[in-house]
């Protein structure tokens, strides 16, 4: 009787939040929190939500400056195609204790929802990608930390201070890393 194997599979990250170790210094992702909206046996995908550009999309063209959607914050999503923009949509739905995420929203749909209490709504220019097998090595070499969406984490900070806050709940040591100075003779 021949013995069956089964191949491990690592477990799929879509929907969950990959934060950047805080030894990583590549430069696109230092410091960073990435919203992953798909991850399969062909890659990742998913856009960095703590880079702000300081802009509106009403002030990314004309078209966007008069319509509902010109009050949307604009992100730098990552470095892929970094002109292509992302329209991206979550809400915390406490009593299912779920968060539903909607990635790539058309533009016209997108515009109904502006103003849907508790839905936040953001754009995002490029996108952060990994092709297959990339990121499962990069998680077996402690480059990222997954973690599910939880409560209102992605409202209440913004920039580091979310990076920061969410390593520290995670794990104590980890908050002390992310707090080091990166030239530790200013420390």
């Amino acid at each position: 009787m021949k013995e069956r194997r089964t191949a491990k599979r690592s477990p799929r990250l879509a929907g969950q939040l990959l934060l950047a170790h805080p030894v990583l210094r590549d430069p696109h992702f230092k410091r960073t929190v990435v919203l992953l909206s798909g991850h399969d046996a062909e890659g990742a995908m998913g856009v960095v939500l703590n880079r702000p550009l300081d802009k509106q999309l009403g002030e990314l063209n004309a078209e966007f400056a008069l319509s509902p959607l010109a009050g949307v914050p604009l992100y730098y999503g990552g470095p892929v195609e970094p002109e292509q923009l992302i329209i991206v949509t979550w809400q915390w739905i406490a009593a299912d204790h779920a968060f539903q995420l909607h990635f790539g929203v058309e533009v016209e749909q997108a515009a109904e929802l502006v103003g849907t209490p508790g839905l936040t709504m953001r754009a995002f220019l490029g996108y952060s990608g990994w092709s297959k097998g990339q990121l499962e090595n990069e998680m077996k070499q402690d480059t990222w930390v997954a973690t599910p969406v939880e409560g209102d984490w992605l409202i209440k900070h913004d920039g580091i201070a979310l990076w920061r806050s969410l390593l520290s709940h995670i794990d104590p040591e980890l908050k002390v890393m992310a707090d080091a100075p990166d030239d530790p003779t200013v420390n």
